[in-house]
């Protein structure tokens, strides 16, 4: 799900052509002021100064360089980050679209079939499993959905270039590259989301540095292919944000209110709430 973990994206419309057109004269010294861009011209300019930024973030020239050689502004991110309709619905709305009969049947025999290591998690983080498996059938169909589609670096960099969350996608391009440069993924393996998510339960390059963890004890902290590193580093990351051992998470309680840091959009919290209760029986 595309609404950040720990902040929100705006989803007002991009300018219209004639504004823009009016507006030529002046946006681009702002941007420039901004380290950042509107459209695709200024790209490769900001691309070489941000190279320049990442090196001294400490990132070495090496993988910085090899990393971004040909990266290229892709306007399809812009589009679908302008267009992210379904967090304007209702709650009930939302919800049905979300969660329906089979995607309840699916997670309940999830809860079975990996019973073992959702009570290793438990006892480990202090996250109930319905939780768990309520975020990982929410954000990509319990692993089927995952996607390869988008370079995460690519499509990193043209949200970091764009002017409208340009430092926070900053950050996370950033880390995507100390992802490669710490060896805890190559390059190739950088494909995901169109905002740049990773793996089963669709981690940001920032919280990946945090909180993923090896769980099942290879040496290697993959979100893609290994279930039991994907759900322990979403516990780990629910722990690290201040959730509460044996303490309920419905509506008013300090849990509930940890599950925003998982997702801002108000709709998305609740429905990560609500599926755990019924299929915990609460």
């Amino acid at each position: 799900m595309i609404m950040m973990r720990g902040t929100t994206i705006a989803r007002t419309a991009g300018f219209g052509l004639v504004l823009f057109t009016l507006l030529a004269t002046t946006v681009p010294a702002a941007a420039q002021a901004r380290n950042c861009g509107e459209g695709a011209g200024g790209f490769n300019r900001w691309m070489e100064g941000y190279k320049q930024r990442a090196v001294q973030a400490g990132v070495s020239p090496r993988t910085t360089n090899a990393v971004l050689s040909g990266i290229t502004y892709d306007a399809r991110i812009i589009r679908l980050d302008r267009n992210q309709k379904s967090f304007k619905l209702s709650f009930e709305q939302f919800y049905a679209r979300r969660v329906g009969t089979a995607l309840m049947n699916r997670a309940r025999q999830r809860l079975k079939t990996h019973r073992a290591v959702l009570d290793r998690i438990e006892r480990d983080f202090g996250v109930p499993r319905e939780i768990v498996v309520s975020i990982w059938g929410l954000e990509t169909n319990f692993g089927a959905d995952v996607s390869d589609r988008y370079s995460i670096v690519r499509s990193l960099a043209t949200l970091a270039y764009d002017c409208r969350r340009s430092p926070f996608f900053t950050a996370q391009l950033t880390d995507a590259l100390r992802i490669v440069d710490r060896g805890y993924m190559p390059a190739a393996q950088m494909r995901g989301g169109w905002a740049g998510e990773i793996g089963q339960t669709q981690f940001l390059p920032s919280p990946y540095i945090q909180f993923a963890v090896d769980y099942d004890g290879d040496g290697r902290r993959d979100l893609i292919r290994s279930i039991p590193d994907a759900l322990a580093s979403t516990a780990n990351f629910l722990k690290g944000h201040g959730w509460q051992r044996g303490q309920p998470w419905g509506q008013g309680t300090h849990n509930y209110n940890v599950l925003r840091d998982w997702n801002r959009a108000q709709v998305y919290q609740r429905t990560i709430a609500t599926m755990a209760s019924r299929l915990s029986g609460r």
